[in-house]
């Protein structure tokens, strides 16, 4: 069973930044390709960011230029960098690992973003 552990949420001003960081557990992480999604009060959860084992990366349009996905593959870790945070960036943040025929999911960690 794969556990995705995500870590470094929290209450930020607008403008601010936060890196957030997931570790998964389990074998070969860097054949599978890891996502960050999240979910707005009220709204459906979305697609933030993904990256693929060998680093090629996808964003929403609403985070481009703003977000950074990159992954430590020898550390089971991916890694969102949030830069130029804004109040509609509020959320809760969850990990996401896409093996194919399963697919896996982080317990979620708050972004606050102050404006």
């Amino acid at each position: 069973q794969v556990q995705l552990v995500e870590s470094g949420g929290g209450l930020v001003q607008a403008g601010g930044s936060l890196r957030l960081s997931c570790t998964a557990s389990g074998s070969i992480f860097s054949l599978w390709v890891m996502g960050w999604y999240r979910q707005a009060p009220g709204k459906q959860r979305e697609l933030v960011a993904l990256i693929t084992g060998g680093g090629t990366t996808n964003y929403a349009n609403s985070v481009k230029g703003r977000f950074t996905v990159f992954r430590d593959n020898a550390k089971n870790t991916v890694y969102l960098q949030m830069n130029s945070l804004k109040a509609e960036d509020t959320a809760v943040y969850y990990c996401n690992q896409n093996r194919g025929n399963n697919i896996y999911w982080g317990q979620g960690t708050q972004v606050t973003v102050s404006s």
